[in-house]
């Protein structure tokens, strides 16, 4: 089976909390199946947090991320199977969750909402982690690296 990776990169030098030199990728596409790395209110080019303090434009930050690296590896988000939603705190819900219902209106997918201490950095409020499908035909766009297995 091929493994397609969108958008690779290497945490060295991205910023001091990551600065570990890990090889990671925004998304994997496994056969049909695509796996984004966990969303947060980060812009996707320059990776500068956004929305600090505001866990409703954090999220909507990170569902168009989602929408963006779907497109790359030829999905969308109508092709949502599961969604995983980490919170640092269980009052942001109100705010989150409409957010997400908006972005998902009319897909139905899987859902788990997780409470966690804390995020990979402290300005993060939201993380959201998603898996979809993508139709047969299509072919990822993003930068990628292929791997055979």
């Amino acid at each position: 089976m091929v493994h397609t990776r969108i958008r690779p990169f290497n945490t060295l030098g991205a910023s001091s909390e990551e600065d570990r030199g890990a090889d990671l990728a925004h998304a994997v596409v496994a056969g049909n199946i695509v796996f984004l790395r966990g969303q947060v209110g980060q812009d996707l080019q320059t990776g500068e947090s956004v929305g600090i303090g505001d866990a409703a434009v954090q999220v909507d930050c990170a569902m168009r991320n989602a929408e963006i690296l779907l497109k790359e590896c030829g999905s969308d988000l109508g092709h949502i199977c599961k969604i995983v939603i980490y919170l640092v705190d269980p009052r942001l819900r109100d705010a989150v969750y409409p957010v997400i219902g908006r972005w998902l209106k009319g897909v139905h997918p899987v859902s788990t909402g997780v409470v966690v201490s804390m995020l990979g950095r402290p300005e993060w409020l939201v993380e959201v982690d998603l898996i979809a499908v993508k139709p047969e035909a299509a072919e990822p766009s993003g930068r990628r690296a292929t791997h055979r297995r």
